[in-house]
């Protein structure tokens, strides 16, 4: 079962005033649309804290690789969304962020009928310049199925 959300982009002179925490804040609200990305790869963000996010997707065929598994790109990328917006809750307006690199392991396979996974991640560390954090994927049963980290760039002006 998939969530039925809007996509898109929020307007930009309204995020350019508002901090990270309140744009993630809006999308998780349905002020602003999930990211297109969103849709294409069936997961949202969910939640979002002080250095903090949590994203839940939908495994389903439209993610398989020829064997018939999940592709292992679909939890990396869903490890670098839930970690850049962890890193992004903490930031001022104004105040962006770019990954820098992201690592995975993946644990155990995701079929296509695993059912939703919960992506839970947190800051690490926040320095001036850098952000570095982490995240944990779990199946709804709490077992996990890819962890990882991303060191992000804080892009002012």
């Amino acid at each position: 079962m998939t969530d039925t959300y809007e996509y898109g982009l929020p307007p930009i002179e309204q995020v350019a005033t508002m901090s990270g925490r309140d744009v993630l804040q809006s999308i998780v609200d349905g002020r602003f649309p999930q990211a297109p990305i969103s849709e294409t790869l069936s997961f949202w963000i969910v939640e979002v804290g002080e250095g903090t996010a949590v994203f839940e997707g939908e495994p389903g065929p439209h993610l398989c690789n020829p064997m018939g598994s999940v592709h292992g790109g679909w939890s990396l990328t869903l490890i670098d969304s839930a970690t850049g917006s962890a890193g992004y809750s903490t930031l001022p307006p104004g105040v962006g962020y770019t990954t820098i690199e992201t690592k995975g392991n993946l644990s155990r396979p995701i079929g296509m009928h695993t059912g939703r996974v919960r992506a839970e991640a947190h800051v690490i560390a926040a320095g001036k310049q850098v952000i570095s954090a982490e995240c944990t994927i779990r199946t709804v049963d709490g077992k996990v199925v890819a962890h990882g980290t991303s060191t992000l760039l804080i892009l002012r002006g």
